[in-house]
This record gives C-alpha cells, structure tokens and sequence, in this order.
C-alpha cells in the first residue's frame, strides 16, 4: 500500500515535469510567432498549460531576481523536484518500509 501511494507520488511528479516542460515549449512558440493563437485548440492547449503551471511557477517568479525577459522559475522548478524532492521521498519510502528514522532526523 506505501509503495503504491510512493509510487503515485513519483507519476504525479513525473506528470507534472512534462506538463512543465511543454509549457515552456509553448511559451517559446508563442514567443516566435510560431503557433497561431486565434485557433481555439492551440488557445486551449496554451490555457491549459498556463493554469497547470502558474501555481507552482508565480511563488518562484516573485523570489527570483529579474533577468530582462528571461523567465528561469521553470528551471528552478525542475532542479528541485529533481534533486530536493524526489530524493526527498525516496529516503521518506525507504525509512516507511524499512521502519527505521531516515539519516537527516537522526
């Protein structure tokens, strides 16, 4: 059962990476005039990214310094779900099945 929600978490993540990811693809298409956003599905499709994303992505924004038009929250967004908080619940998963206090509470 632990591993099965562990293991929902990390889809969940992994999800969330690509979703984050596209976002900024669409961004960079939107940018260049490469997309056409008077079509109603490429319009629902950047819609959809914006409000998958923005949640996680405007905390960021306010932290971060200003750098010209150069938007670097998707970055720092996926350098910390990568190295923070995967290996964050993974030592949570491992402590959970082995019943032992992980490293970082001892």
């Amino acid at each position: 059962m632990v591993t099965a929600i562990f293991a929902l978490l990390f889809l969940l993540i992994r999800l969330f990476i690509y979703v984050l990811l596209a976002s900024c693809i669409f961004s960079l298409l939107y940018a260049f005039n490469v997309v056409d956003t008077r079509n109603r599905l490429v319009r629902g499709i950047g819609e959809f990214l914006y409000r998958a994303t923005e949640p996680v992505l405007a905390p960021v924004r306010r932290v971060l310094p200003q750098f010209g038009n150069v938007d670097l929250s998707p970055l720092v967004v996926l350098l910390a779900l990568q190295y923070l908080v995967v290996p964050f619940l993974q030592t949570i998963e491992i402590a959970i099945i082995t019943h032992t206090a992980p490293q970082f509470l001892s």
